[in-house]
């Protein structure tokens, strides 16, 4: 590094020097596994303790501004952490990662080799084909290659180093299974279920879960019986779209890692019990012998008042009672009747109903008075 005057300064007794305040530097750590190029970071950060303020004007003028939290300073070459593909290790020397990358190129090597050696047999178990509706996984020594899933179409794989995994891309759907469910009135029913989800990122199908269609299933029963439970049972018989709906959102959130997506649910039947069912119908019953009857009794009272007011009229016209009487003829005569009723109005047998109660009277006070004989003290002429 050049500073500021010009001359060359050694960067380990800078670090050195800047860190006779802050203690010394703290053993290597071995960093987590992450993608290459996530963006890594040659800030150090020193412990709470901040320098004197002498140590924080010269290096204000050596680099820059000064920040006591962040400071970027210069790390020696063997103090940078070492990349390889698939990892970045912070360590002192990069041995290890140079042992595994002299495997893998050994292992690489030697299958070429024998690819080279068993021509053309080899050629029938290097190349594969996937169809379109399929993704190919490949691992090389249990490392997953990069460039992501291969397919549609051709893809080379190097014998004895190289395995790969195909993964079904299309829709496919599963029945979930009847579960015994409490609903939150305290009532058990069985539910079943039908699921239809597809894959969406093959990599993390085979990678994020060891059996993806397996966790699926047992995931949509229990979401099922998660669900259920908090509907009453008039809920779950007239709402199954927003139960379907309120499930498809939950088991898309769930397994959205694994690279699943939960493309439909939809609720098949709803078995109640047998004394349940029993006890809804009669209940259904009374309820619509209720109605019934209200209505039959809503009927009578308007028959009744439409009568009423029939007969008013009627009254204040005589012949149209006649009429009525004719009618009523008519449409008795028109369906073929041997027998034929005739009205007869009260005013016409009023007066000879009058005169047969008169003599019924005087032939019961004669009879009685025959049957009864002289009297002692009559004389008899």
């Amino acid at each position: 590094m050049i500073s500021v005057a010009g001359q060359q300064d050694d960067p380990l007794s800078e670090v050195q020097q800047y860190h006779q305040h802050l203690g010394p530097i703290p053993p290597p750590v071995l960093l987590p596994q992450i993608p290459l190029g996530a963006g890594l970071s040659t800030q150090t950060h020193p412990p709470s303790t901040t320098p004197p303020p002498q140590q924080q004007q010269h290096h204000q003028q050596r680099y820059g501004m000064f920040n006591p939290t962040t400071l970027a300073i210069p790390i020696p070459d063997n103090l940078r952490v070492k990349t390889d593909s698939t990892r970045i290790w912070g360590c002192w020397n990069d041995a290890e990662a140079d042992s595994i990358g002299c495997v893998e190129v050994l292992a690489t090597v030697c299958s070429t080799i024998l690819m080279v050696l068993t021509l053309p047999i080899s050629i029938f178990l290097c190349f594969k084909v996937v169809q379109e509706y399929e993704r190919a996984v490949i691992f090389r020594l249990g490392r997953l290659r990069s460039g992501g899933a291969r397919g549609p179409g051709v893809f080379f794989v190097l014998p004895c180093i190289d395995n790969y995994c195909k993964v079904d891309l299309r829709t496919v759907s599963f029945d979930v299974p009847p579960q015994e469910v409490l609903t939150r009135d305290s009532v058990t029913v069985s539910v079943d279920a039908v699921v239809y989800y597809r894959i969406r990122d093959p990599l993390n199908a085979v990678v994020q879960v060891a059996n993806y269609s397996h966790s699926t299933r047992l995931l949509a029963a229990t979401t099922l019986r998660n669900v259920l439970g908090t509907r009453n049972l008039s809920e779950l018989l007239t709402e199954r779209e927003a139960i379907s709906h309120s499930m498809q959102v939950t088991l898309d959130e769930a397994t959205d890692p694994w690279g699943v997506q939960v493309e439909r649910v939809e609720i098949k039947d709803v078995s109640l019990p047998d004394s349940l069912q029993r006890s809804m119908a009669a209940e259904a019953e009374a309820a619509r012998e209720a109605r019934a009857k209200v209505i039959a009794a809503e009927g009578e009272m308007k028959s009744s008042r439409a009568l009423k007011e029939a007969s008013d009229i009627m009254c204040e016209s005589p012949a149209a009672l006649q009429l009525r009487y004719l009618q009523t003829l008519s449409s008795i005569a028109g369906e073929k009747n041997s027998t034929i009723v005739f009205p007869l109005p009260i005013e016409l047998i009023g007066p000879l109903m009058n005169i047969t109660s008169s003599i019924t009277s005087k032939m019961a006070a004669s009879a009685a008075s025959t049957a009864a004989g002289p009297r002692p003290n009559e004389v008899i002429d």
